[in-house]
């Protein structure tokens, strides 16, 4: 293949990132204050090679912290890489954090024009694309009010709109595929077979593994930032399963560079938490129908989030519960002791609990968040004992997903 037929090269690319525990310690650093190192490395990505052919539609897949997001994130220049180099052949429209160039202050119609503008192209370029950018929003007069009055589907919808109406040759696309209602996502699927079909340069990160399946020629695999294959999507996504799952025959010098290949809960340290702590949520993870520890979870099967609360006073009755929500917010589903009539008894102080939730996961690929609760009543009094929310990162990794939330699993024939 010729130089010139390739759309994207990225040789030996390696991102580190400094981990500092203080401030201070990055500051003493900054001014040449210290001769130790006052940091630790952190590699997103270590020397990983692509490359992409003009008119091709490659997926990159992996669990979280794999490097994914980072790899497109250099590609498109808002990342420099710590070594190795990109070359990128063509004008790229990316899709990776919608609307993080519009001004919430401005309308829609100004919106679009600004991020034209900032995208290169003339007022007159512009002016020939509105109609088409209007009609594929679809969000009607509130294209004339200020951003800030949108909805979040509003918001999403007219940032697609733009990032896809601006006619690429390479379109990179990190989950964004996922936003709005069922009917938009349709026509932002037809939309990319569009750009397939008029031989366009696809690189695309999903958890949808049918959607990668389905429109990609290559699949690459990354994990902890190696890349530890490329193939055909079957190939890769079987792959991608054994990860999950431990069972990925790892070559030795890839073992070395890092000991843990399986993908942690992600917790987040900066967690909202309120309540009395009279009892206190201590420890909480979740694991697969196997028992490994793992934020990443196989649509279809089964997982459990593990909670231990110590009780720092006597309490008659507490609840504990669990709520699942997407990425925007919304309250998906999610159980507590009491419904489920689990445990309805009194502790004392000093005693400890632990909690388990086992589920079958139905719920569509993508990312959701996990937050935890102990509450329970005193007399006709509700009291919040811990609250954490958003303290934990789920992916659910699917093969299909249908409408709307979670699948019906439906068993369907016809005659």
């Amino acid at each position: 293949m010729e130089e010139k037929d390739m759309a994207i090269e990225a040789r030996q690319i390696t991102k580190i990132y400094k981990l500092y525990n203080k401030l201070s310690d990055r500051m003493r650093e900054a001014l040449g204050l210290s001769r130790k190192k006052l940091y630790k490395e952190h590699y997103a990505l270590r020397g990983v090679d692509l490359a992409i052919r003009q008119g091709e539609a490659v997926g990159i897949i992996g669990t979280n912290g794999s490097g994914k997001s980072t790899i497109l994130k250099i590609i498109t220049g808002v990342l420099n890489p710590t070594g190795g180099e990109v070359t990128v052949r063509g004008r790229i429209s990316a899709l990776l954090e919608l609307g993080a160039g519009f001004n919430m202050e401005y309308n829609g119609i100004e919106n679009i024009y600004l991020n034209g503008t900032m995208m290169g192209f003339s007022e007159k370029e512009i002016d020939e694309k509105l109609q088409a950018i209007l009609e594929f929003a679809d969000i009607g007069d509130y294209v004339y009010q200020p951003c800030k009055t949108y909805s979040s589907g509003m918001f999403v919808r007219l940032a697609f709109a733009v990032a896809i109406n601006i006619e690429p040759e390479i379109l990179i696309v990190d989950e964004a595929l996922s936003v709005g209602d069922v009917f938009f996502q349709a026509k932002c699927y037809h939309k990319f077979e569009e750009f397939k079909q008029m031989g366009k340069t696809i690189l695309f990160v999903s958890h949808d593994l049918s959607s990668i399946a389905k429109y990609c020629d290559r699949v690459i695999l990354l994990n902890k930032g190696i890349k530890l294959g490329e193939g055909s999507p079957k190939e890769m996504i079987d792959a991608y399963k054994q990860v999950l799952v431990g069972q990925y025959p790892l070559p030795e010098e890839e073992m070395q560079t890092d000991e843990n290949m399986l993908p942690e809960s992600e917790i987040n340290e900066k967690a909202l938490e309120y309540g009395t702590r009279a009892g206190e949520i201590t420890e909480y993870y979740l694991t697969d129908q196997k028992g490994t520890r793992t934020g990443a979870i196989i649509k279809g099967e089964k997982f459990t989030l593990h909670m231990k609360v110590r009780f720092n006073s006597d309490l008659p009755a507490p609840i504990f519960a669990f709520t699942i929500k997407d990425k925007r917010g919304t309250e998906i589903t999610g159980t507590n002791t009491m419904v489920e009539k689990a445990f309805l008894s009194p502790v004392k102080a000093g005693e400890e609990k632990t909690i388990t939730f086992t589920q079958h996961l139905d719920l569509q690929g993508g990312e959701y968040l996990l937050s935890l609760g102990v509450t329970g009543y005193e007399g006709d009094v509700f009291q919040v004992y811990h609250r954490l929310y958003d303290v934990l990162n789920l992916t659910v990794v699917s093969e299909k997903n249908t409408v709307g939330y979670y699948d019906c699993n439906s068993q369907v024939v016809v005659k």
